[in-house]
């Protein structure tokens, strides 16, 4: 049974950093299926992921200890333990998690689990498209489509064609 005070942190992915926050997929070890929940605890100087707003999952951070830096299109503000941000599907819902204190920062971030998903990433101009969440190990399951480009790269419509 997962516990978010003794989590089974999953071992390092070998993100750049600042993104070294350390994850456990307690949705994931629960069972759930239609709702995600993971844990991250930043240390300081470190950031969940990047800037970020997804088209088709609706996304809650609950800050469990320290205080994390939140980033919104709107811009930043500290956090406090227990505070609850929902970021809903679209342009409002963009947002980045950084721990700029000097204590590590643990957080829960619930989701829904919609399987077609677009992610948006405003600062590189990137785009995620994705038909299936990742497994427990990161991998894809059979039948998954996931595509990263820059939004610059699009194409027409009838671009290769006949």
């Amino acid at each position: 049974m997962p516990n978010v005070f003794g989590p089974e942190f999953e071992s390092d992915r070998g993100e750049p950093a600042p993104f070294h926050a350390r994850g456990a997929e307690i949705g994931l070890q629960a069972s759930s299926r239609d709702l995600g929940a993971s844990l991250y605890e930043l240390p300081p100087g470190q950031a969940i992921a990047p800037l970020h707003l997804h088209h088709n999952n609706e996304e809650m951070l609950i800050v469990l200890s320290g205080r994390p830096t939140l980033r919104t299109l709107e811009g930043e503000r500290e956090l406090a333990t227990g505070e609850v941000v929902s970021f809903p599907a679209g342009p409002e819902g963009a947002h980045r998690v950084d721990n700029h204190g000097a204590e590590p920062a643990r957080v829960l971030m619930i989701s829904t689990m919609n399987e077609v998903d677009v992610v948006e990433y405003p600062d590189s101009g990137k785009v995620l498209a994705r038909s299936m969440q990742r497994l427990p190990d990161g991998g894809l399951p059979p039948g998954a489509f996931r595509l990263m480009a820059r939004t610059s790269d699009g194409v027409g419509y009838y671009d290769g064609e006949l």
